[in-house]
Parts: structure tokens; C-alpha cells; sequence
């Protein structure tokens, strides 16, 4: 009988050192607008809050494990080689900047429908970048959905404190 040694090709330590760099700088940059607005203000606590409003605790844990994997994400899709790359990162850095804008729209202008706007549009954005993601690597655009799952759920969670407090 004939032994068969399968062989995984691991990445190599330049490789694993840049999937790092690439997670911390989409964790620097998913961080950056908490500087600006956070839910530490008056006008915040103030607010009536849905019966799913998540302990507080839940936000920082779930932006930091979302913005890690779409640092992986970012990472495998750039090192490809394959057709769509492009539109793939241009898509990636457009929901990103998206994102980024919410934060001090909902926090430091005070201003929840002007945040869902956002939202829906980072919402779109997202489910373009996993399309785009998919045709350039598959494993890439997996480890957008779960960040496309919680974009939703904020969708909501946003639309109910606007609804609950206009």
C-alpha cells in the first residue's frame, strides 16, 4: 500500500507579518472615529434604547473580531493575482470610509436618520465588496459575512433607537 504525505503550503513569515499589518491597519482605521463620537455621552445615555440594545460591553469585542477578519480578508484578496482585484480593493476601501463616517454622525451630530442613510449604503457597499471579494478569493469574501450579519443588525438596532427617540 502506497503512503501518501499531503503537504500544506504554510505562508511564510514576510506573508504572516503583512496578514498583521493588514489587520491591525483596518482595526487602526475601524477605531479612528471612536476619537470623534462614542457612546460615552449624555445625549447617548439619554436614549431610549430597543429590548435588544446588546450590553455595552458586546460593541467593542464585535468591531474588534469583525475588523480583524476583514483584515484577513483584505490581506488574501490583495496578495491575489486573480481578475477583479481591483475593483475588490476599491471596493473594500469604499466601504471602510463608509464606515468610518457613521460613528460621528451618530454620536457627535447627534443625528440617527442621517446614520441610517449611512448605514444602508454601507449595508450595499458591503454585500458588493463580498461579490467582488468572491470572484478574487473565495475564503476572502466568507470572512465578510459575518461583518455583512452585524452591518445588518446595526441597521436595525439604528433604525429602532431613531424610531424610538424622534
Amino acid at each position: 500500500m502506497e503512503t501518501r504525505t499531503i503537504r500544506q503550503r504554510l505562508p511564510d513569515l514576510g506573508s504572516i507579518l503583512t496578514a498583521i499589518g493588514f489587520v491591525l491597519l483596518v482595526n487602526l482605521v475601524g477605531a479612528a472615529p471612536s476619537a470623534i463620537g462614542s457612546p460615552n455621552t449624555p445625549w447617548f445615555r439619554a436614549l431610549e434604547k430597543p429590548w435588544f440594545y446588546p450590553p455595552t460591553i458586546a460593541f467593542p469585542v464585535v468591531w474588534t473580531l469583525l475588523f480583524t477578519l476583514l483584515g484577513v480578508a483584505l490581506w488574501l484578496v490583495w496578495r491575489s493575482d486573480a481578475g477583479g482585484r481591483r475593483l475588490a480593493l476599491g471596493l473594500f476601501a469604499a466601504q471602510m470610509l463608509v464606515n468610518v463616517v457613521w460613528t460621528p454622525t451618530f454620536f457627535a451630530l447627534e443625528a440617527p436618520l442621517a446614520a441610517f442613510g449611512i448605514i444602508v449604503v454601507l449595508w450595499v457597499l458591503v454585500l458588493g465588496t463580498i461579490l467582488a471579494f468572491r470572484r478574487v478569493d473565495r475564503r476572502g469574501a466568507a470572512l465578510l459575512v459575518p461583518y455583512l450579519a452585524w452591518i445588518t443588525f446595526a441597521a436595525v438596532l439604528n433604525f429602532e433607537l431613531w424610531r424610538l427617540n424622534a
